[in-house]
């Protein structure tokens, strides 16, 4: 029987989907066209046009990135020695390494180490090959304070013990169209009579740092908790948010104020000595804010941390 070319896309993406995560998780390992077009069960060439049609990157460029922005996150929030790092991230050596990362970055691991990209002094005027500018110093000291008031004044911020939930996710790269993602997770979800159950809450998982990755590159899951673990079926995917210690910050915020809660809620984990694991950050919401009084989200930002 014919496909139909939204089945066939739909089919793609799951496809791609394990890929993404096999990525994840094996990013020290080979990641050649060969390998991962045998997980996607696909030829190598036709592979490699899906891949790139669904990402709008070639397969070598997005694994190379993946590489480079895990490194710039453990530079940021880990104590790991260059040498180290490099090994963890795939690369041969440390010149290929520094090499890869200098023209991503504009400057080498070790001074994007020593000034942090959320204070570069001496490169104040520096626009990275992903498309971010950092602000001089005394600009970032100016907004580390403004965060640290607006996070006193907006956020119940709390540690907690989180169980292991079960969740239903959609893929979506970008922060553009992200509207109709959320739309088609919801129509899903009623065709399976799931958004009435007690534990239903939509949220969003993301697997990149919008500190390290251009906008338009960050991807990320939007999610519908489940009571029980959901079989995977087209574009939705079986998700589960692990059990484990968590920084839980209830905002009650307008929707273009999300960057900043999350941005002022970094800082809060780092000035109180607490460090980020290696599972993602994700939101949850309490309600819809389109029929809020003051369109307001009441919504959770989670941290889970070691």
């Amino acid at each position: 029987m014919a496909h139909s070319q939204e089945e066939l896309h739909t089919t793609y993406k799951h496809r791609i989907n394990t890929v993404f995560a096999y990525i994840d998780s094996h990013l020290n390992e080979d990641l050649s066209l060969d390998t991962l077009s045998g997980i996607a069960f696909f030829s190598p060439y036709h592979f490699h046009r899906i891949f790139k049609f669904i990402t709008n990157e070639t397969l070598n460029s997005y694994v190379n990135r993946r590489r480079i922005e895990k490194a710039a996150l453990a530079l940021i929030h880990k104590n790991t020695s260059i040498t180290e790092l490099a090994i963890e991230c795939g690369f041969n050596d440390n010149s290929s390494f520094t090499r890869a990362f200098k023209n991503y970055y504009g400057v080498s691991p070790t001074v994007f180490r020593k000034e942090n990209p959320n204070k570069f002094s001496k490169i104040s005027q520096l626009q990275s090959k992903n498309g971010q500018v950092y602000p001089s110093y005394d600009k970032y000291i100016c907004m580390i304070d403004n965060l640290k008031t607006w996070i006193t004044m907006n956020a119940n911020i709390e540690i907690k013990e989180l169980p292991e939930r079960y969740a239903a996710g959609l893929t979506h790269i970008g922060v553009h169209g992200i509207e109709q993602t959320f739309e088609k997770l919801i129509l899903w979800a009623n065709s399976k009579h799931l958004m009435t159950q007690p534990e239903s809450r939509i949220g969003r998982l993301f697997y990149d740092s919008f500190k390290v990755t251009a906008p338009d590159k960050v991807r990320m899951s939007v999610f519908l908790i489940t009571k029980t673990p959901i079989n995977s079926e087209g574009e939705i995917n079986n998700l589960t948010l692990n059990k484990g210690k968590c920084i839980v910050a209830r905002f009650k915020i307008n929707p273009n104020n999300f960057e900043k809660s999350w941005t002022g809620l970094f800082i809060w984990m780092n000035e109180n000595g607490y460090q980020k694991s290696e599972a993602h950050p994700y939101e949850i919401y309490q309600n819809d804010f389109r029929t809020h009084p003051e369109q307001k989200c009441i919504v959770d930002l989670c941290i889970p941390i070691l």
